[in-house]
């Protein structure tokens, strides 16, 4: 048995009725990136646990090289409630120590860039509590670092920066990492192995999730295993990666001949034309359109309605020694005039005018009280009107002058830091905010559903069992063409059919995410919005739900950090950045090169002003604002993409890139032939089998590179 500098020996263990463990030998060595998948409760996170020490196995033993430094961050935090973030981040440190080292220094602006270093542990909201916490690790040396999803909380740009630091926190060889999370992306970017725990075992593969993936499947298909429609979601999802995600066109080498036998009969993730045409169906041609949109908070807010975001970050930075940011989002500030005849006036209220807001206040109050008087409401209603006037609404601008135009079937992914404004916008599209300028078409026909991030929508059904929740709706319902029970698609998103009888109350956290998005499809909207719909989800069951949305025939709006999930189930994906929203051609890699040249004082829009300004300021026409980075049509067909190989250039490309195809079946004959005389040779010829041995890694060698230009090839000719 190897000895590895933290491991397990022969580990049971075992909760009420269910296996964690049985009798499991694995471990650390110095220099290994681990990320670790499962479903949620196979013991992931026990599996950190016992690595820590605070939990006891039944039988075998947790081993330890001597002198060995073992951090972790755990979902809850350990941080005392009275201390200030000073004292329970930098435990105690000065502003001169931690600002002296660039090490710590990015730790700090990244992470607790505006909060006040002076405020309470207990006075932060949950997100600012975990930031704090993973600072407070981070700054301290470890020689194994565990973290227990460490990328909840954070924005596309803080995610990106801790990927950048965990690969860059030991030299080659050194340290050691343990990753839990469902970001499948992190999961690529910083890992170099994988284990999967699952039924009591953990099974380890090589490379990120990506070639994970790809020997998970090959596993699954030797096997011939019988959980078929996991296998199949799986080759689903390998189909995805082969076929070019834009996200990760740098990361793992995929063995290109392998992938493609394994996906040859997988077809394409989405029919996004027989989509756009269903959902033009059911919603004609008019879905939401923004135009001229100018949303502005007058000041600070915290209550519900306002972007819980903006409140706060702004709350935060209202209060005393604040911390720098690492990367200041851009804001737009400025005025508008309202003209209202009454001061209950939604625009002004929804602006957070606090005169509108007194008076809208009143005017419920005493439409209660007429109520329960029975007096005439005309009567009793006291006098909070203002006749014909104008008002100045001036602040912060979420929303500058946006126009942007959404269609049936489209599938759009909006991205932004925390403080954007993107709770706001989802807000203004369904309705629930009234801009304070412009004006907001929705279609006659729109039936919105939202999958928010809190789960108030169950907790009115807590006492109720599932089976009886069900019976509220159809009987059947058609999902991919084939009839669907209720009960089925609740099979389909990893229940049981025993669990029909478990009252809401009851379900995980997981559980009831998955539930609230079976309700919402149950109930045949035809605009669906998601915030953050990758919540509390493991990986398969993320798979799951992309699968289900795949074949859904409407029109998607995600809000989403998980830039792979937000990828994957959105054709075309948006940036919410200083009041403007932009289209991304390039994905989520576009949005992170403007915040890199905004950080670098560089502004990265500069070019368009320019070019928009000599065309004389056509831009309002463009789906997105003014000042938008491309102009995309109603359909959200783009004007403007990412630069692609045409004419001559697409024509060399694909000769290379068959030509690479032809060389790639050579070299495997060559290394089939090779392995063959190998197995054929004298096994006591060990200078004969060492020189076929060195023949069949040069021709391995040249497959990969071979294989790495294909993919680059691939990808520019899509």
């Amino acid at each position: 048995m190897p000895t590895y500098d933290l491991g397990l020996e022969h580990v049971s263990l075992a909760f009420a009725t269910k296996n964690i463990f049985t009798d499991v030998t694995q471990g650390v060595f110095e220099g290994d990136r681990i990320g670790i998948v499962g479903k949620n409760g196979d013991g992931k996170s026990t599996l950190l646990h016992l690595f820590k020490g605070t939990q006891e196995p039944d039988s075998g033993r947790v081993t330890m090289r001597n002198g060995l430094t073992f951090g972790m961050l755990d979902q809850r935090d350990p941080l005392d409630d009275n201390a200030t973030v000073r004292e329970a981040a930098l435990e105690g440190r000065e502003d001169y120590e931690w600002a002296a080292e660039t090490k710590s220094r990015e730790i700090v602006e990244a992470l607790l860039g505006g909060i006040s270093l002076d405020a309470k542990i207990g006075s932060l909201s949950g997100g600012q509590r975990r930031r704090a916490d993973l600072a407070r690790l981070l700054l301290k040396d470890w020689d194994i670092l565990a973290l227990d999803e460490p990328t909840n909380h954070l924005d596309v740009v803080t995610i990106h920066w801790l990927a950048e630091h965990l690969k860059n926190r030991w030299p080659a060889g050194q340290g050691a990492l343990l990753l839990v999370t469902h970001d499948r992306w992190f999961l690529d970017e910083v890992c170099e192995s994988m284990w999967e725990v699952h039924d009591g075992v953990i099974d380890p593969f090589e490379g990120g999730y990506s070639a994970y993936m790809l020997q998970r499947v090959e596993r699954d298909r030797q096997a011939d295993v019988r959980e078929t429609k996991r296998r199949n979601l799986a080759r689903k999802e390998l189909a995805w990666l082969t076929r070019g995600a834009r996200a990760r066109s740098t990361k793992q080498k995929f063995h290109v001949k392998a992938a493609r036998e394994l996906i040859a009969d997988v077809p394409p993730v989405r029919n996004t034309l027989e989509l756009k045409q269903m959902a033009t169906s059911r919603l004609g041609k008019q879905v939401v359109d923004l135009i001229d949109v100018t949303q502005i908070f007058e000041h600070a807010q915290g209550e519900a309605d306002i972007d819980p975001d903006v409140a706060e970050m702004e709350a935060s930075a209202s209060r005393v020694d604040v911390v720098p940011a690492m990367y200041a989002e851009p804001q737009a500030h400025g005025s508008v005039e309202v003209a209202v005849d009454d001061l209950t006036d939604p625009r002004l209220v929804d602006a957070g005018v606090p005169e509108a807001r007194q008076a809208a206040q009143a005017a419920r109050q005493a439409e209660e009280e007429s109520h329960e008087s029975g007096d005439d409401a005309d009567e009793s209603t006291p006098e909070v009107t203002s006749a014909a006037q104008k008002v100045t609404v001036t602040g912060r601008k979420i929303l500058d002058d946006v126009t942007w135009l959404i269609g049936p079937g489209d599938r759009f992914g909006i991205v932004g830091a925390n403080g954007a404004g993107k709770s706001t916008l989802l807000k203004i599209l369904d309705g629930t905010i009234t801009p304070t300028a412009g004006h907001v078409n929705i279609g006659k026909t729109v039936k919105f559903a939202v999958l928010s991030q809190r789960l108030d929508e169950l907790e009115k059904l807590g006492k109720y069992k599932i089976k009886e929740v069900l019976s509220r709706y159809k009987p059947s319902y058609i999902v991919d063409g084939k009839e669907t029970t209720p009960g089925q698609m609740m099979e389909r998103l990893g229940f049981e059919s025993a669990q029909l009888m478990t009252p809401i109350k009851d379900l995980s956290g997981g559980q009831k995410r998955r539930m609230q998005l079976l309700l919402i499809l149950l109930d045949e909207p035809n605009v669906l919005i998601m915030d953050e719909p990758g919540n509390d989800l493991d990986t398969d069951m993320l798979a799951v739900m992309e699968d289900l949305l795949d074949t859904w025939p409407g029109t998607l709006i995600v809000v989403s950090h998980d830039r792979y999930l937000l990828e994957r189930v959105t054709d075309q994906q948006f940036a919410l950045i200083g009041g403007k929203i932009r289209h991304l051609p390039g994905g989520v890699q576009d949005y992170l090169d403007m915040t890199e040249a905004i950080k670098n004082g560089k502004d990265p829009f500069v070019d368009e002003k320019a070019g928009k300004a000599s065309k004389g300021g056509n831009a309002a026409a463009s789906t997105g604002a003014a000042g938008d980075s491309s102009s995309v049509s109603a359909d959200g067909d783009s004007t403007a993409s990412a630069p692609k190989l045409t004419g001559k250039a697409f024509h060399e490309a694909s000769k290379r890139v068959a030509a690479i195809e032809r060389k790639l079946a050579k070299l495997e004959e060559q290394k089939a032939d090779l392995e063959a005389q190998m197995a054929a040779h004298d096994p006591s010829d060990y200078e004969g089998l060492g020189k076929l041995n060195e023949q069949l890694q040069s021709v391995t060698d040249e497959s990969e590179s071979l294989e790495m230009e294909w993919m680059e090839l691939s990808e520019q000719l899509e």
